[in-house]
């Protein structure tokens, strides 16, 4: 649909000169039109592709695995180093004060899909080596663990039934690992040998400790999603007040080492989609599904919306809005899987470079949408830089117009510096590995709008 706005320039003198004292000055264009041009008619064609391996490049760690026979075969194990604390309290502590060690993966409450009750275990193995950089979600930890190397196991839930009112009243659930003393003394002792060791992660990781593998053991039917994940160290120590010669046991909890975005973590993604995703798929429908699923290709018409424009432009003419939006529905599921929260929209051409760099969409090449769960739909409201560009090249090639849609978590920092004066900002795009997630997108009912404002000058 196009439609044409016409607006005489005498009715702007007017509005104008309600305020301003009389003068001639620009009386000679009066007789001016300024038309804003407002064209929709346009179509966009894509496909389904794979969206291959992943880099996770976020702290959310997912463990577990589900069997959906809407959504498909999910499992995820987790390969971690560890951000070695500064320092270690070894003042009047020996050995023997250290009572345990523990791994602590902490989660939201609800931060997981499926089935809350359901037991699973998990197991936790050392690694014999330090992970690769860079790591993607079809990584393989076989060669850097030894199955015997198992430091602990534990089964967990993600409900608060049968734990205590305060548990249940908690925002978070925590998977709690128990590791061998032995390991508490090797950090401890290691630390008193050479601090230095601990004052960064590489040195830590290559002379200290290599980090773990953390495995599904048994039970299927949740994945979580853990958001903090730390070495906790329990120990005490006896404190005598020499007035009173008393002896008082003081309990205390180190933090030895927890995931930070300065280590490398990984989310060890198998997924097999299911057969009624396939069949649809192979109908011709375009979805994505994440994590590391299917995304979607199109090619963008901006060689036709340049086209209309340079046929419709008169005298003086200016490029006002570009927008796309499209249709995105939630395919049905018991489990409630969700679309996914957000999608990148960029040059296919770009999308390795934009994950690789740890890039923020630029609004030229590159560009984001949260999923309207009211519309059904992703809107791009700011694209009116791309098409700039396109209008200064002398040829406009396929990797110009060609881009991927894909699911992507956008994580946000706060700015300001008062209560009265903050806001948020995008601090990075990573893949969407936070769960399963999918959605049907509807290519053929996309709205594409297009203005531009033209003025005839007469003279």
């Amino acid at each position: 649909m196009k439609r044409l706005l016409i607006i005489p320039a005498a009715a702007l003198a007017l509005a104008f000169g309600a305020c301003e004292e009389e003068t001639t000055i620009g009386s000679s264009i009066v007789d001016d039109e300024l038309s804003i041009v407002i064209d929709s008619n346009f179509t966009i064609s894509g496909r389904t592709v794979e969206t291959g391996a992943v880099q996770s490049r976020t702290l959310t760690q997912l463990i577990g695995s589900i069997d959906n026979k809407d959504f498909g075969s999910l499992s995820s194990t987790v390969v971690t180093q560890f951000m070695p604390a500064s320092s270690i309290d070894t003042t009047g502590i020996s050995l023997s004060d250290i009572d345990s060690m523990k791994l602590v993966m902490r989660m939201d409450k609800n931060a997981f899909t499926g089935d809350s009750i359901v037991p699973m275990g998990v197991n936790v193995y050392r690694l014999n080596r330090a992970l690769p950089s860079p790591i993607y979600s079809d990584f393989s930890p076989a060669d850097y663990f030894n199955p015997s190397d198992k430091l602990g196991s534990a089964v967990y839930s993600a409900s608060a039934i049968g734990q205590s009112d305060t548990v249940a009243a908690s925002a978070y659930r925590y998977i709690e690992v128990g590791m061998p003393k032995e390991l508490a003394y090797e950090i401890f002792n290691a630390y008193k040998e050479n601090s230095a060791d601990f004052a960064n992660p590489d040195a830590f990781v290559d002379k200290v400790f290599p980090g773990v593998y953390i495995s599904n053991s048994y039970g299927s039917g949740r994945v979580s999603r853990v958001t903090q994940t730390m070495m906790r160290m329990f120990y005490h120590y006896t404190y005598v007040d020499e007035t009173t010669k008393r002896d008082t046991t003081i309990y205390k909890i180190g933090n030895y080492m927890a995931v930070t975005p300065e280590v490398v973590t990984n989310n060890n993604i198998r997924l097999r989609m299911s057969d009624k995703i396939v069949s649809r798929l192979n109908a011709g429908e375009n979805m994505i599904v994440a994590p590391a699923g299917v995304e979607v290709e199109f090619t963008f018409p901006a060689r036709e919306i340049i086209d209309k424009y340079k046929a419709g432009k008169a005298q003086a003419s200016v490029v006002n809005t570009l927008s796309m939006t499209i249709p995105a529905d939630t395919i049905g599921n018991p489990e409630g899987i969700p679309a996914p929260p957000y999608v990148l929209l960029v040059l296919a051409s770009k999308k390795d470079e934009f994950f690789a760099n740890n890039q923020l969409p630029d609004n030229k090449t590159s560009f984001y949408a949260a999923y309207n769960s009211t519309n059904n739909c992703y809107s791009f409201t700011a694209m009116r830089q791309y098409l700039l560009d396109l209008l200064d090249k002398e040829e406009i090639t396929a990797d110009d117009v060609t881009f991927r849609l894909c699911p992507v978590d956008v994580e946000f920092e706060t700015t300001g510096s008062s209560y009265w004066d903050y806001g948020t900002t995008e601090s990075a795009l990573v893949p969407y590995v936070q769960g399963p997630a999918m959605v049907k997108i509807s290519l053929d009912k996309a709205k594409i709008s297009f203005t531009y404002s033209n003025q005839t000058i007469n003279y």
